[in-house]
C-alpha cells in the first residue's frame, strides 16, 4: 500500500473507505526530463497527481511559447478530465525528473460514481470551486454559513405598526408598551417610520400636542430590503445610507424591520463596530481613530470566509463615509451643493480593500465664487493623508489644480482627451470612467460622465485604443512551478487583475454602462446580452481570487513591522499556495487568457 498525503481536495470528498482505496489501487511511476506524460488525443488511463518534480501543459495547436498554458507541481494532478472526456486535449510533458502516483480509470470512475462530489469536483466551474476554497477557509467566530448565506428573514423583526390617524400619545403608548424604539405608520404612499428620539423631538422640542397626528412626525422615505437579500448586503446598505434602521418589503408590504444592532449582535465581532465608530465620530481625531480600524476589519471579514464581493461593498461604503465625514469637517457647507467630490481607482469602483493611494478631484458647478478653493482642497489632501490615505505617486488629487475644475472645464477636458488618444489621454479617460461621488452634489459627476459617455461611445478606432493596454501584459500561465524565491512571484495585478478591470471598463463604455463597479459591469453586460452569464459569472470569481491572494500579501506586509518580508504586494509567490488554490490560479488565468482573446477580436487589437 502507497502513503500518499491525500488531506486536499478533491480527495476531502471521500471517506476513511475511499481514500483506503486510492491507497490500495496507486502506484508510483518515474518519468524522465522533457518525457511525454500524457499526449494530444491520447485515452485518458490514469489520473496522476505529483509527488515530486513539474509537469508542464501544452496546447501543441499553439506556435512556440504560446503552446505553454499551465504548469504543475508537487500535490497538483492532472489527466481526470482526460478520462471524463475520453482523450487528452493537451500534452503533458515532465519538465523536469518527475515521480507521479498513479490512479487508474477503472478506479478512478468507480470513485466518482460512489462519491458524487468526487466527481463533481472536476466537472465544476471556477465559480463553484472558489466557494469550496471559502469554505475552507471559513475558521472560528462566526461560520462562513453565517456570513454569507444569512439572510434578512434570520434577523429582523415583526413590524410594529399605528393606524395613519394614530395621535403621538398613542404612538408612545404603542412603543412603551412594546419595549420598542421604533414604529412604522401606515401612509397614503406606503408605510413612515418612526423612533423615540422622533416623538421627543416632536413633543419637547418643537411643542407639539399628544394630540397631533404621528403622521406629520414620520419619515416616508424609506431604506428597504427584501426577506431574501443576504444580511451582509443590509449592513452595507446601512453604511452607505447612514441609517440605523432597514424595513423590510414583500409585495410592497413591510413584513420586518432590520435594526443595526440586530445585525452587529448577529456577526458577533467588535470589528463591526468600525462602522458605528465612524458615524458616531465628532472631530477628526474621532475618525482618525475609527479609520485606524479599517485592517483589523479586513483581517476579520477574511479570517470568517466572507464573500470578497459583500466586503469590498461594506469597506467602500466605510471609506466612502470616512471621506464624506472629512469633507464635511473642513468644507464649508454653502459650497457643499455647488460642488462634488468625486474618487477614482479602485475606490471609485468600490474594490479598494486596504487604503490605497488617493485617486481623487473636484467638480465645480460654473460660476461658483469660492476665492480659498485650492487651500482648502490642501488642507483636505493633507487629512486624508492623516486618515491612512497616502498621496497618489501620479499627483491626483484634489491639491493638484489639474484634477479641480467648473463642469465646463471638466467636459472640455474630456474633448481634448478625446482628441489626443495618446496614453497618458487614454489614462485619464479611464480614471474618470471609474469616478464615484462621495461628497457634494453628485449630479455634478453624472452630467460630466454623460458627456464622457456621449463622446466616446460610438467613436470604434478610440475605443480600440482604448483597450489596447488589456494586452500590454502577458498572462504569467508559464511559470507556474519555477517560482523559487520570496521576491520573486507572478504579478497578479498586471497579470490577472487589470486585464478584467480595464477589459470590462472598455466593454462598459462601449455600451454606455453607468455603473462603476466591476461586478456591477459584468452583470450589466450580462443584462445587455454581451456577455454570456457563466463566463462574466466566471470573470467575477477570477477577479475576487485574484483580489483575495493579493490582499493576504498586503496583509502580511501590515503584519511584519520589522520589515522582514520581501518582495510586492502584487506579487503572489506560487509555491506558497495550497494544491486547490494553485488549480484555481490556473483556471482563472485561463479565463483572463480567453477574456483577452475576446477583447482582441472584438476591437481588432490583434491590427494594432
Amino acid at each position: 500500500m502507497v502513503d500518499v498525503d491525500l488531506s486536499q481536495p478533491p480527495f476531502t470528498f471521500l471517506d476513511d473507505e475511499g481514500r483506503e482505496r486510492i491507497r490500495r489501487g496507486i502506484d508510483l511511476a518515474y518519468f524522465d526530463r522533457d518525457e511525454i506524460i500524457l499526449e494530444t488525443g491520447q485515452p485518458g488511463e490514469y489520473v496522476f497527481l505529483i509527488h515530486k518534480g513539474e509537469v508542464a501543459e501544452l496546447d501543441t495547436t499553439q506556435p512556440g511559447a504560446r503552446e505553454h498554458i499551465g504548469h504543475y507541481t508537487q500535490g497538483d494532478l492532472f489527466g481526470a478530465i482526460s478520462i471524463l472526456n475520453g482523450t487528452s486535449r493537451y500534452r503533458f510533458r515532465a519538465e523536469q525528473e518527475t515521480l507521479c502516483y498513479l490512479l487508474p480509470k477503472a478506479l478512478f470512475l468507480q470513485l466518482c460514481d460512489a462519491y458524487p462530489p468526487f466527481a463533481e469536483f472536476f466537472r465544476q466551474r471556477l465559480a463553484h470551486k472558489t466557494r469550496l476554497l471559502t469554505e475552507q477557509r471559513a475558521e472560528g467566530g462566526v461560520t462562513m454559513a453565517g456570513f454569507m448565506l444569512a439572510r434578512v428573514n434570520e434577523c429582523m423583526r415583526s413590524p410594529l405598526c399605528v393606524a395613519e390617524d394614530s395621535t403621538i400619545a398613542e404612538a408612545v403608548t404603542t412603543l412603551h408598551d412594546s419595549h420598542a424604539d421604533s414604529l412604522l405608520v401606515e401612509g397614503p404612499q406606503g408605510p413612515g417610520m418612526v423612533t423615540k428620539t422622533d416623538l421627543l423631538n416632536a413633543l419637547v422640542l418643537d411643542g407639539q400636542p399628544q394630540s397631533s397626528p404621528v403622521q406629520a412626525v414620520a419619515r416616508f422615505e424609506l431604506v428597504t430590503a427584501r426577506p431574501d437579500q443576504y444580511l451582509f448586503e443590509v449592513l452595507v446598505m446601512m453604511t452607505r445610507a447612514k441609517v440605523e434602521r432597514v424595513v423590510v418589503m414583500e409585495h410592497g408590504v413591510p413584513v420586518g424591520v432590520v435594526e443595526l444592532t440586530d445585525v452587529l449582535s448577529f456577526f458577533s465581532s467588535r470589528s463591526y463596530v468600525v462602522s458605528l465608530e465612524v458615524e458616531q465620530a465628532d472631530s477628526l481625531e474621532a475618525l482618525a481613530a475609527a479609520s485606524r480600524r479599517t485592517p483589523e476589519l479586513v483581517r476579520a471579514l477574511m479570517a470568517q470566509g466572507v464573500k470578497l464581493r459583500f466586503a469590498m461593498g461594506l469597506l467602500a461604503a466605510l471609506n466612502g463615509r470616512i471621506i464624506n465625514k472629512a469633507w464635511g469637517f473642513l468644507i464649508d457647507a454653502r459650497y457643499h451643493h455647488d460642488s462634488c467630490l468625486m474618487v477614482m481607482g479602485s475606490e471609485g469602483r468600490g474594490e479598494q480593500i486596504l487604503k490605497t493611494d488617493q485617486d481623487n478631484g473636484l467638480i465645480l458647478a460654473d460660476g461658483l465664487a469660492w476665492p480659498d478653493c485650492a487651500e482648502q482642497m490642501q488642507r483636505l489632501t493633507d487629512t486624508l493623508i492623516e486618515l491612512g490615505y497616502p498621496p497618489c505617486p501620479g499627483n491626483i488629487m484634489v491639491s493638484n489644480p489639474e484634477w479641480v475644475g467648473t463642469e465646463s472645464q471638466w467636459r472640455s477636458r474630456i474633448t481634448r482627451w478625446v482628441e489626443r488618444r495618446d496614453g497618458d489621454s487614454l489614462m485619464k479617460l479611464a480614471i474618470m470612467l471609474d469616478a464615484h461621488a462621495v461628497a457634494g452634489n453628485p449630479a455634478l459627476l453624472e452630467g460630466v460622465r454623460r458627456s464622457l459617455f456621449e463622446q466616446c461611445a460610438g467613436d470604434e478606432l478610440l475605443l480600440s485604443y482604448f483597450a489596447r493596454p488589456v494586452l500590454h501584459f502577458s498572462t504569467p500561465l508559464t511559470l507556474f512551478g519555477s517560482l523559487k524565491k520570496p521576491q520573486h512571484g507572478i504579478d497578479i495585478k498586471k497579470g490577472g487583475i487589470f486585464p478584467i478591470v480595464h477589459g470590462v471598463r472598455v466593454m462598459a463604455l462601449e455600451r454606455q454602462v453607468m455603473v462603476t463597479s466591476t461586478l456591477d459591469r459584468l452583470d450589466a453586460l450580462v443584462e445587455d446580452g454581451r456577455l454570456e452569464a457563466r463566463f462574466a459569472e466566471d470573470l467575477g470569481e477570477a477577479l475576487a481570487l485574484f483580489t483575495e491572494l493579493r490582499l493576504r500579501q498586503q496583509l502580511e506586509r501590515l503584519d511584519d513591522e520589522d520589515g522582514r518580508r520581501d518582495g510586492e504586494p502584487d506579487r503572489v509567490v506560487v509555491q506558497e499556495l495550497s494544491s486547490l488554490e494553485r488549480d484555481l490560479l490556473r483556471e482563472a488565468l485561463h479565463i483572463v487568457k480567453e477574456f483577452k482573446q475576446r477583447l482582441s477580436h472584438r476591437f481588432h487589437l490583434e491590427y494594432s
